[in-house]
């Protein structure tokens, strides 16, 4: 069990930092035509959304520094529950316009050590 809420930050950077490795230099028909691909981004996802739900039942104050913290666990949410209904075009928008600002979130929170 983990003891320090802030661990959950670094879990969500990884997982982000993955996200980005792994579609540098792709493009959305890459992502797309690509299932090893997609399955990989999908559950980094799922680590974001659920790592960030603990940080929020364990530190809501430390959670709050993070933007659209709700949609961040509600995208979990829909990958993991409505597998069969994912948009790989949605996803691939998340990767390119909304991921980066939690990651500069989590950057922030984390240099403030």
């Amino acid at each position: 069990m983990r003891h320090d809420p802030r661990m959950y930050l670094y879990d969500i950077r990884q997982a982000a930092d993955f996200i980005l490795q792994f579609t540098s230099g792709r493009t959305f028909q890459n992502y797309a035509d690509d299932p090893m691909l997609r399955s990989a981004v999908e559950r980094q996802f799922e680590i974001i959304g659920e790592a960030l739900s603990q940080l929020s039942r364990l530190d809501s104050g430390l959670a709050e520094h993070i933007h659209d913290r709700a949609q961040i666990i509600g995208f979990r949410n829909a990958l993991i529950h409505g597998y069969s209904e994912v948009d790989d075009e949605t996803v691939w928008d998340v990767v390119e316009t909304k991921l980066p600002v939690p990651v500069r979130e989590i950057g922030t929170l984390l240099s403030a050590d």
